[in-house]
């Protein structure tokens, strides 16, 4: 799970616990110390998320599908097609109020060093909305691949992600209950949608 994922299933917690969710893959390591309470318990939120799905059979078995040569790098490439799904799920004012939510989150607080020059182009260039688009999600799988050393293993996948698509939407449609009934924060008021 990317972003969009990660902050609709944080979104019934309170502005820093949504914020601890969106910037942990930047954040490294088990001391916590240096964050509030609920951005910690964020952090925390977004790592069990993380490892629940690296975990799911349904992650697994597409792992097995995914070629050989590149399935090393294939759940990178999975936690952006769960966001395209994801953002294909919501309603487009659902999406929106979540998006609007995130990018005023993120661009009122600095993000950790790893993450600070990505965050004002994902809040700019509307990344979170446009994951809709499988193109974008696409090019944004190859871009990651280029920051990674060595010959493009993301952009090599692509081709597969297209080819396996309705596979893979299937796949989701197994996998995203899971994750939501097992870590989505309910808003204090109940549950208002659940796509």
């Amino acid at each position: 799970m990317n972003f969009l994922a990660h902050g609709w299933l944080a979104r019934g917690g309170s502005d820093d616990f949504l914020f601890g969710n969106l910037i942990a893959d930047g954040v490294k390591g088990a001391d916590l110390s240096t964050w509030n309470a609920e951005q910690a318990a964020g952090i925390r939120h977004h790592r069990r998320v993380d490892a629940f799905v690296d975990r799911h059979p349904v992650v697994t078995e597409v792992l097995a599908r995914a070629p050989r040569r590149q399935r090393r790098y294939a759940g990178i490439a999975l936690d952006l097609v769960w966001d395209h799904f994801m953002a294909r799920t919501l309603a487009s004012d659902e999406r929106c109020r979540l998006t609007d939510r995130c990018y005023r989150i993120l661009a009122g607080r600095p993000a950790p060093a790893r993450l600070a020059p990505m965050m004002p182009i994902l809040v700019e260039q509307d990344w979170l909305n446009r994951y809709a688009d499988f193109a974008f999600t696409c090019l944004a799988i190859e871009s990651i691949g280029r920051r990674l050393s060595g010959p493009n293993r993301l952009a090599e996948l692509v081709p597969w992600l297209e080819e396996d698509y309705e596979g893979l939407a299937r796949d989701f449609d197994r996998l995203w209950p899971a994750v939501k009934d097992a870590l989505e924060v309910v808003p204090p008021n109940g549950p208002v949608t659940r796509p």
